[in-house]
């Protein structure tokens, strides 16, 4: 029993060594993503967000021009970046601030603009368009490693940030972000107002 105890525990101490080597580099991308993402001008709008004593979310909007410079210094080829170009991108992060689990399950998010959805692009619907236009593997790793999780459990005092991708509108928006806890409660984050920068909105 005390060698099955002492296998659990080294278990549970690798899973959590883990997690932080994961974040930490997930972590050194994004703040990437914020050095090129600073306006010419100096001034950084204001993110959006919604906090309680549960959760800490936040959301800020990349430009065209802050994406385009992320993914060359990356050295994503030019079909790659103008593929994704097409697409309204947010920086997400994500803090559990209780002292249980908090489940990511980005399917339970919904974003609308005047009771139309507005389509998130999920993780999976990339590899196919890479594989047709034969994006090196090197590339296609990095972009992955950039998306914020479709799935993930956030233990107490976590955070994770990433981005997520949305079909480009003109139109403001809102979002409806519903997570579980540990216990099996719903927890449900609205953020109204969103707007995909390059647009007039957010971001610029």
């Amino acid at each position: 029993m005390m060698f099955n105890s002492a296998g659990r525990s080294k278990s549970v101490f690798m899973h959590y060594q883990s997690i932080r080597k994961k974040m930490a580099g997930r972590i050194l991308l994004l703040a990437a993503l914020q050095l090129a993402g600073i306006p010419a001008n100096g001034a950084e709008k204001a993110p959006l967000r919604y906090e309680n004593e549960q959760l800490h979310l936040r959301l800020m909007p990349r430009s065209n021009e802050q994406m385009a410079a992320f993914f060359e210094a990356r050295g994503f080829p030019p079909a790659m970046r103008e593929a994704l170009l097409e697409y309204c991108f947010f920086t997400v992060v994500i803090k559990n601030k209780m002292p249980h689990t908090l489940k990511l399950n980005l399917t339970n998010w919904r974003f609308t603009a005047k009771d139309e959805t507005v389509q998130r692009i999920p993780r999976d619907h990339w590899p196919p368009v890479w594989r047709e236009l034969q994006i090196p593997k090197s590339a296609q790793a990095t972009f992955r490693w950039t998306l914020l999780p479709e799935h993930l459990d956030f233990f107490a005092g976590e955070s994770e940030g990433g981005n997520i991708i949305l079909a480009k509108t003109l139109a403001p928006f809102d979002l409806q972000a519903r997570f579980t806890t540990g216990k099996g409660a719903a927890l449900v984050a609205r953020v109204n107002d969103l707007r995909c920068a390059g647009n007039g909105g957010q971001g610029q």
